[in-house]
């Protein structure tokens, strides 16, 4: 299993400049690179291979004053980066989208630099964790938690992040098994995300979405102060930084959110059913795309799957079309608009809040999307748990004018950034 942990580097100022000087010569190399892939495709008419370009690299250190001061594998990992770019586009154009040639780095959209294989390890000296790096320097670092003594550093990756701070992100090998998963799921649920309610679950938990106002407004305040500098001065550098800090703020506390979320339901079921949602084109569809963005309804997903893929649970995204119309009850469709928040069944009575019902009908989908593939027995068995879904929640009933069926109780995000959810079957 390949994870990647992320740690913060604790640079003396003779180690910044270190950093940013082998990070610009790595710029330099990648538009060089690029200068040659584009030159070659002239002469020849087609692209030369990446082994081609990096054995141009020997002749570059004779004339290049500088680049013999970077490791040779970090330069080869920045010509690997440059076809990987290459095969991204590629990748874009197959699927439809209009692309155009890779452009020139300026400094401040080339931040990182990789050791791959060779020339890192992590040692001690004087009392402290340092990370050694061939041709650079032993660079503290704050080893908040510990790598796995079974794993296998692959590879490190040194990343300068807008507010000036230096991470390292290493690549780690772990030679061991993932549990298995259970055959039959005895602990189940399905989940549907929001906005209003960040999301809502078949066990009755509803979680608010995190409150990020204060981190928003002061944002837009420091991005106004901005607005007021004069472009390349000094005020407007420490301002830049200033906006930066905010941004990385904001994104730390909706990650730790996500984090702490995912790693709940990852732990505590042995099967996890969610919506196979777009989230780009959600974001790009016209209204609310603010609030859609700020969700970050991809990440958690994301998360949510590699965690369950870890702890062995079935990690299972179905359609979404029809969730909420569906009926979880009687499976009858019934329109309603967006601003109606509770699903009242005309053909059965089943009443119960929009999202809630939503997420029984992801998971009776999810337990049939997972017992399709299995024997005939067993899959005829999760075909009848399913529908014995909807044969328990016909004689459930609520009255309207709740907001959230009898049994589900709102969690207020602070408490899942508290790490309070494992009390949540508690609340309940």
């Amino acid at each position: 299993m390949y994870y990647a942990y992320k740690y913060r580097l604790e640079p003396s100022d003779t180690h910044r400049e270190e950093l940013d000087r082998h990070r610009d010569i790595c710029r330099q190399l990648y538009n060089h690179t690029r200068y040659r892939l584009n030159e070659y495709r002239e002469n020849h008419g087609d692209l030369p291979s990446m082994t081609t370009l990096r054995s141009e690299l020997p002749d570059l250190k004779k004339w290049w004053d500088g680049l013999s001061d970077v490791y040779s594998k970090v330069l080869q990992t920045v010509v690997e980066r440059l076809f990987n770019n290459l095969s991204s586009l590629s990748a874009l154009k197959e699927k439809g989208y209009g692309v155009g040639m890779l452009k020139w780095k300026p400094p401040r959209e080339f931040r990182s630099f990789t050791y791959n294989q060779s020339g890192f390890k992590l040692d001690k000296k004087g009392g402290q964790t340092v990370l050694s790096l061939s041709k650079l320097a032993d660079i503290p670092i704050r080893l908040h938690r510990q790598i796995p003594d079974d794993a296998t550093l692959k590879q490190v990756t040194l990343k300068k992040e807008p507010t000036g701070e230096w991470f390292a992100t290493f690549g780690v090998e772990v030679d061991r098994e993932p549990p298995e998963k259970a055959e039959n799921p005895k602990k189940s649920v399905g989940i549907d995300v929001g906005i209003l309610k960040y999301a809502h679950d078949t066990d009755g938990h509803a979680i608010e979405s995190a409150d990020l106002s204060d981190e928003r407004d002061r944002l837009e305040r420091e991005q106004r102060k901005l607005s007021r500098k004069e472009h390349g001065s000094n005020n407007y550098e420490k301002q830049r930084r200033r906006v930066a800090e905010c941004h990385a703020d904001l994104k730390n506390k909706r990650r730790d959110f996500l984090h702490k979320l995912s790693n709940y339901y990852a732990r505590e079921y042995d099967l996890v059913a969610v919506e196979d949602l777009d989230a780009k084109g959600l974001v790009e569809l016209d209204g609310n795309s603010r609030n859609r963005a700020g969700a970050a309804w991809g990440t958690f997903l994301r998360m949510l799957e590699y965690k369950c893929e870890r702890e062995g649970t079935h990690f299972v995204a179905v359609d979404p079309a029809g969730t909420t119309k569906e009926c979880a009850a009687c499976g009858v469709s019934t329109d309603k608009p967006l601003w109606v928040r509770e699903h009242s069944c005309p053909s059965c009575g089943f009443t119960a809040d929009r999202d809630w019902n939503a997420a029984w009908n992801i998971l009776s989908r999810g337990i049939k999307k997972v017992g399709a593939g299995r024997s005939e027995s067993t899959s005829s068995e999760s075909h009848s748990d399913s529908d014995g879904l909807r044969k328990s929640l016909s004689d459930f009933r609520t009255p309207v004018e709740t907001a959230l069926p009898t049994g589900t109780h709102s969690v207020p995000a602070k408490r899942v950034c508290r790490g309070d959810l494992d009390r949540l079957s508690d609340v309940v």
